[in-house]
């Protein structure tokens, strides 16, 4: 399974170094594939064997885009693997699916690997799942769906930080919709938190789980990654 943590606009740079040391000793016997995603002033050359991404970066190799970091940056940290599509970017921060589709075309081209987010906010979920799908089936418009390092994220917006999680019922059939998309492994992201997420990686076509706030701890996500492999064992 793959298990990932966005620490968003949390964990200093030293700090982080502390996070990285604690999660690496809870990850030299899992058999999960362990992604985690610091702030971008948080980057650093890790000593670890946990795959380290970011969370954005503007499509090019530098230039004269304010407030934005390049692959200039992200080469000097050997970081191979972005976070594009994030509901935070798409409904905060204004990201176009133009701008979103550049993005994903650029560290397309680079060989990163993409882990590529889409999730309906509540005013959708409340019409119908038939509205739902089509939502979300706008938010692939230009992605390329089979490219080989891609991984999906579904994170329904208004389960973001909220603590609200929909049915397991729910989450399976937007994933089963998601398999006819894309062989992409599928991750479900939406207040995972130790209590739920052995529940959620059970549902099928689940693959692995994208943590927000639940992640921010290293002891809680080391358990979210205990269960995990406690889950593969049996």
């Amino acid at each position: 399974m793959i298990i990932a943590a966005n620490l968003k606009t949390n964990l200093t740079r030293s700090a982080t170094h502390k996070y990285i040391k604690q999660v690496q000793t809870c990850t030299q016997n899992s058999s999960q594939e362990v992604i985690v995603l610091p702030a971008t002033s948080s980057l650093d050359s890790y000593k670890t064997d946990i795959t380290i991404g970011v969370q954005n970066a503007y499509p090019v190799e530098h230039g004269a885009f304010t407030g934005e970091i390049g692959l200039e940056h992200l080469n000097e940290f050997a970081i191979k693997t972005i976070l594009i599509g994030h509901s935070e970017r798409r409904h905060i921060l204004g990201e176009t699916q133009e701008l979103i589709v550049k993005k994903f075309d650029y560290f397309k081209e680079q060989g990163f690997k993409i882990i590529y987010c889409v999730g309906e906010p509540l005013e959708i979920r409340e019409r119908s799942h038939e509205e739902v799908l089509m939502y979300i089936h706008n938010q692939f418009e230009g992605i390329d769906t089979e490219y080989e390092n891609l991984i999906i994220a579904y994170e329904p917006v208004w389960a973001i930080g909220t603590g609200k999680v929909p049915t397991l019922e729910d989450i399976q059939n937007v994933h089963n919709e998601l398999t006819k998309k894309s062989s992409a492994p599928l991750l479900y992201g939406g207040s995972v938190k130790v209590n739920n997420v052995k529940d959620i990686l059970k549902v099928g076509n689940v693959n692995g789980v994208l943590v927000g706030s639940a992640a921010l701890n290293a002891e809680s996500f080391c358990s979210i990654i205990q269960v995990a492999d406690e889950l593969e064992k049996n």
